[in-house]
């Protein structure tokens, strides 16, 4: 077999390969003993049919089989020998043209398109600022956290009368323009929490009322967007935006949260048996707990951040005709050519960090450690029980992770993320940070900016 490669540029290469019959003729002629073996036909003994009839019927089919085989291994070793970083798959020459004789096989020849990977300079990478925000932990989000468990922790009582921050239970009823009940119009069962409402008059409409007690409210009023009233009328988020007139609400019950005590007995509940002493020790553990959080936060919106930002500074170039046409290939559903060029530029940069991850993968020589992943469960188990007031020993937590190390596509999530993280690592070291400590508030604003 010969193969030769021509570089028509930096990013495009086409694989010229001859294939001789000593590179699949012995292959070949055992598959056709096989399917003369098993054939079976009119006129002939079960395994006698004449081998010129098995060619006849079955040689190009065969021989095709042979040829591709042989085409995927060579491709394979030719890119693994020679280092190339391939992008996607090769592809036939378009039109295709294959040279050689299917009836009589000799010499057959056939050309490949290839898409190379650009080449990266990560000396670039030290030259770049980026902001790292942190949430500042201060008093006032320690007690908003701490009000929050103890409605999580609290209990239900039904008064007789509503409050400013109970829920009501009901049936929202659709009316027409006379506030009259529109005949085919949306009814659903809901429930609207009084305290989220920020139009004062509404709010003050559904306080002192009592359960079989009715009101007339605008729906936008009570929810918090558009799909909040769309769950709560049951109804699609596009059929929110053509929603007009006002509801009637027909109020079946009436709930009100008592909020736990800040006692020992919340504490053991949240942190376990004597983990914490006081309210002090409350407070403290809640701050830890709320800066661990915000610190996965803080390095998800650096990893986006940087990720975006390493993207426009680097200007990966890409073979973008030859992987228009792989995605086409490669895609199990039909795609028009609107689509692909529609898609391509989200696609591209996320191939594009993807390659200035591998580089940095490679340059810094990172692994993760079987370890590394069963710890990373075992913090990820924690934290989900942990949430429902469940803690759990680490004996009970090694079997749960171990149990989610059968599942394949976990470990391989996991292996990801690992990586992911050791990358943004290397670039805190490597880049220049500019470190803002942020509100909250600031900060949820500044992580739903566009990176």
């Amino acid at each position: 077999m010969e193969i030769t490669r021509e570089s028509i540029d930096a990013l495009n290469a086409v694989l010229k390969i001859k294939v001789e019959p000593s590179d699949y003729l012995s292959k070949f002629e055992e598959s056709l003993k096989k399917q003369r073996k098993q054939a079976s036909m009119p006129g002939f003994r079960p395994g006698h049919v004449p081998m010129s009839v098995i060619k006849k019927k079955f040689g190009r089919s065969i021989l095709a089989e042979e040829l591709n085989t042989v085409l995927n291994e060579s491709i394979h070793k030719h890119i693994s020998e020679n280092g190339l970083n391939v992008l996607g798959n090769p592809l036939p020459v378009e039109p295709f043209e294959e040279e050689g004789n299917w009836d009589n096989p000799s010499d057959f020849h056939f050309n490949y398109e290839l898409g190379l990977a650009p080449a990266i300079e990560l000396d670039k990478i030290k030259k770049l600022k980026v902001d790292y925000f942190k949430v500042k932990v201060d008093g006032k989000l320690i007690d908003r956290q701490s009000e929050d468990i103890r409605r999580r922790y609290g209990s239900l009582s039904e008064p007789s009368t509503s409050e400013d921050k109970d829920m009501l239970v009901g049936t929202l009823i659709e009316l027409n323009e006379s506030d009259e009940i529109k005949e085919g119009g949306i009814m659903n069962d809901a429930t609207v929490s009084i305290e989220f409402i920020e139009d004062k008059s509404t709010k003050k409409a559904l306080t002192g009322l009592r359960a079989e007690d009715s009101v007339v409210v605008d729906p936008h009023k009570i929810s918090q967007n558009h799909d909040d009233l769309g769950k709560m009328l049951g109804i699609s988020h596009a059929e929110v935006h053509h929603l007009k007139g006002n509801f009637k609400f027909n109020i079946k019950e009436i709930k009100r949260l008592a909020l736990a005590d800040v006692n020992q007995e919340l504490f053991d509940k949240v942190y376990g048996k004597d983990s914490v002493k006081d309210e002090s020790e409350f407070k403290a553990k809640i701050k830890e707990d709320l800066e661990k959080l915000f610190d996965n936060d803080s390095h998800r919106l650096f990893k986006q951040r940087v990720a975006g930002q390493l993207v426009e500074s680097l200007k990966l170039s890409l073979p973008d005709k030859f992987l228009k046409k792989w995605i086409v290939v490669a895609n199990e559903e039909p795609l028009t050519p609107e689509q692909v060029e529609a898609e391509y530029p989200g696609y591209a940069k996320g191939l594009q960090w993807q390659l200035i991850e591998n580089a940095i993968v490679k340059e810094h020589d990172l692994k993760i450690s079987q370890d590394e992943i069963m710890e990373f469960m075992k913090q990820n188990i924690s934290r989900q029980y942990a949430q429902y007031g469940l803690p759990m020993d680490d004996e009970m937590l090694t079997n749960f992770a171990k149990n989610s190390l059968q599942n394949r596509d976990e470990v391989n999530r996991v292996y990801e993320v690992l990586v992911e993280d050791k990358v943004v690592d290397v670039l805190k070291s490597d880049m220049k940070i500019n470190e803002k400590e942020l509100s909250y508030d600031d900060f949820v604003k500044e992580a739903q900016k566009k990176a």
